[in-house]
């Protein structure tokens, strides 16, 4: 069973920035998947980054069109949390964010699909105006 927190949402003028962060505990493995994803009002879940872990030699990431160059994800492997900076903010980021993982690698063209995690937070709210 794995336990994920979120924090560091809030509501910002368009081009400005935000951090968060995802904290982990429980079974995790060495070898791992996580992600966040974001539902805005009236929208799908849509995966944002991603990032695969090995913990030691290879990390590797991912995102969606919509966020490359203004988001950054990396993570504190020693302390199990995952990070997303977010920069450049727009209306349109506005949106619940969560953060899903599970063991193993996943491949990049498979880790913004949200049906490949196990274990989900409770989402940290960003709201960015015009």
């Amino acid at each position: 069973q794995v336990k994920l927190v979120e924090s560091g949402g809030n509501s910002v003028e368009a081009g400005g920035s935000l951090r968060l962060s995802c904290t982990a505990s429980g079974s995790t493995t060495r070898t791992r998947s996580w992600a966040w994803f974001r539902q805005g009002p009236g929208k799908q879940r849509e995966g944002v980054a991603a990032l695969m872990t090995n913990g030691a030699t290879s990390t590797i990431t991912t995102y969606a069109d919509s966020v490359k160059g203004r988001f950054t994800i990396s993570q504190d492997y020693a302390k199990n949390i995952l990070y997303l900076e977010m920069d450049g903010l727009k209306p349109e980021d506005t949106a619940t964010y969560v953060c899903g993982i599970r063991n193993g690698w996943l491949i990049s063209n498979e880790a913004l699909e949200s049906n490949r995690y196990n274990y989900w937070g409770e989402g940290t709210q960003v709201t960015v105006s015009s």
